[in-house]
């Protein structure tokens, strides 16, 4: 099989995928609809295989398709990478490292961690982005991401895990909620009191509406806020409820006013799990990174 076809292939088959025509395609990918089609047609011969069927509607993709869309998008996304790293390198950086983590990682795990990464590789920049687990573990196959921190109730499928933090959500209240003289309580009950939040399109506010949906209310925001310190803050003034990671709410718990309650249901209870594609093809930096996580994580359950 003869698979020897350039960068603007590629660009023009993804362009074609997404819009589902060959003519629209074309356009994004400044090309004739006669050039565009030569094109797709030699791929398909040097591949020996159909990539797409035309339709009277436009194209769509192929088994094949699907599998060369998937990892043509890998490729420019590798490009892009690439050309962002050398930029970086012409700026005295050495090094560019791409990690996405859930919420609880970011906030109350990776700092310490990060810091000391940080000063060891000085040369070295790093991307840190707050994803919901699913998006992690999808960054990290697709290659946009090398290094996801992902709670391990999502399929992480061929990818290569190692375990890293446990913690458990608790429910925060003000000291005269009427839930306050409860030691532990289910999520479904606590839907029936106004929640304070973070905003829409954060993580932790999609992990809670998700944990709602699952009992089937509604979960009644009363207010959104930017941080967990602003969280405590209004649940001290009984505002409303809110969860939230445990150390976060026994760190803000010495300086405000708040009950803290353990939750019953089963998602309260989080693992989290380093993920990565493959150890081995990582970068030096990045796999020294993966080790002193693995390292905080044995550290800790050293002390415990």
């Amino acid at each position: 099989m003869n698979v020897d076809f350039d960068l603007v292939d590629i660009a023009l088959f993804i362009n074609i995928a997404e819009t589902n025509s060959l003519t629209h395609g074309a356009e994004r990918s400044y090309l004739s609809v006669p050039a565009a089609s030569t094109r797709i047609k030699n791929i398909e011969d040097r591949l020996g295989l159909k990539l797409l069927y035309r339709t009277r509607l436009g194209v769509d993709l192929t088994a094949a398709g699907e599998t060369f869309l998937f990892h043509g998008r890998l490729v420019l996304q590798q490009i892009e990478h690439l050309r962002g790293d050398l930029q970086e390198y012409s700026r005295g950086v050495k090094g560019h490292l791409r990690l996405s983590a859930s919420t609880a990682s970011i906030t109350e795990f990776l700092p310490p961690v990060l810091r000391q990464f940080l000063t060891r590789h000085p040369d070295v920049n790093v991307d840190l982005r707050e994803r919901l687990s699913q998006d992690v573990v999808r960054g990290v196959v697709e290659g946009s991401t090398d290094i996801g921190v992902v709670a391990d109730v999502v399929p992480t499928g061929s990818l290569q895990v190692l375990p890293y933090r446990n913690y458990r959500h608790v429910l925060a209240t003000s000291v005269g909620h009427p839930l306050a003289k409860e030691h532990h309580v289910c999520f479904e009950k606590v839907l029936d009191y106004d929640f304070i939040g973070p905003g829409d399109g954060t993580v932790m506010q999609a992990f809670l509406k998700q944990a709602a949906d699952g009992v089937h209310k509604p979960l009644k925001m009363r207010i959104q806020v930017g941080n967990f310190e602003a969280l405590c803050r209004m649940i001290e003034g009984n505002v409303g409820v809110g969860v939230l990671p445990e150390p976060a709410a026994r760190r803000y718990s010495k300086s405000t006013r708040i009950k803290i309650i353990e939750l019953d249901d089963d998602w309260a209870v989080r693992k989290l799990l380093i993920c990565v594609r493959d150890v081995k093809a990582l970068p030096v930096f990045a796999a020294d990174l993966v080790n002193m996580l693995v390292a905080d994580a044995e550290s800790v359950s050293t002390r415990q």
